[in-house]
């Protein structure tokens, strides 16, 4: 037995220490966490990376950066927990795309917003609106219902009584002014197809990916409130230090300054709460 207790005791003061060491070796990678952001081309990952994530590395976060060529992408990766969040998609989206994937993904605080604009395509302006003019608009669901809602705000259509705004379709219209030829198409495709139509309604994102000259916008929406940019995560990390620590970021006063400095001709709808 003192055999076997002088063999078994070293062996046990080994495991306290390894478990020690684990111990301290989580509570080091809780407080350095590393924060996995699933970005997609558009002016809202460039943001984080250029104002948000400064000041998290400040708070001891490291930010790794993995791309996604579109945000369906950066959607399963999140639901998937390859990632950590999200910054390119509206409360919409995400809802959408819980809808039917059956994900669980939440948005945890609004951030700065591109607004979606009609663009001239073979006319320069609203003022030469026409009989069966061609207007092209985004395909998506959430898209497509801010498109008609700006059509709306141009005039040019009118909605059955009733209609939710949040969900406007072709089939609400009860009024087409100009008789316009309005084709729902992919929204990358459509800065590709401008000369072929004489109107088209591009998502900030999109027009800023495709290079397409924002301030050349002939109307910009009235942003409704669920098609505001959120920071996007998993349910399940809602109450994560780094989650709160990102909503943080972007309430600080670090980054309103940044925003002041870079937020010429009013580029970005800045959400009441952020300013």
């Amino acid at each position: 037995m003192k055999k076997l207790l002088t063999l078994l005791v070293p062996l046990i003061f080994m495991s306290g220490l390894a478990s020690c060491d684990n111990a301290d070796q989580s509570t080091h990678n809780q407080s350095k966490h590393i924060i996995k952001v699933g970005t997609s081309p558009g002016p809202y990952s460039e943001l984080f990376l250029s104002a948000i994530k400064p000041i998290l590395e400040k708070e001891g976060y490291q930010i790794t950066v993995i791309d996604f060529t579109n945000l369906r992408q950066a959607d399963v990766a999140l639901n998937d927990g390859d990632i950590d969040l999200n910054v390119d998609q509206h409360t919409a989206y995400y809802q959408d795309f819980n809808k039917s994937t059956g994900a669980n993904l939440i948005g945890i605080t609004q951030i700065p917003t591109v607004p979606a604009g009609i663009y001239g395509g073979k006319k320069k302006s609203l003022d030469k609106v026409a009989k069966g003019d061609t207007v092209a608009i985004p395909v998506d669901p959430s898209n497509t219902a801010r498109a008609y809602t700006l059509l709306q705000k141009a005039g040019w259509l009118t909605f059955k009584e009733g209609t939710d705004l949040t969900k406007v379709s072709a089939s609400d219209i009860a009024g087409n002014k100009y008789n316009l030829n309005i084709i729902e198409i992919d929204s990358a495709t459509i800065p590709r197809s401008l000369a072929d139509v004489d109107y088209a309604i591009i998502p900030g994102s999109v027009a800023y990916a495709a290079s397409v000259d924002i301030n050349s916008t002939l109307l910009a929406e009235d942003i409704l409130e669920h098609l505001i940019l959120v920071v996007t995560i998993k349910q399940v990390n809602e109450d994560s230090p780094w989650a709160k620590a990102v909503v943080a970021a972007y309430h600080s006063e670090q980054f309103k300054q940044y925003l002041s400095a870079h937020n010429q001709h009013n580029y970005w709808f800045i959400p009441p709460a952020l300013r």
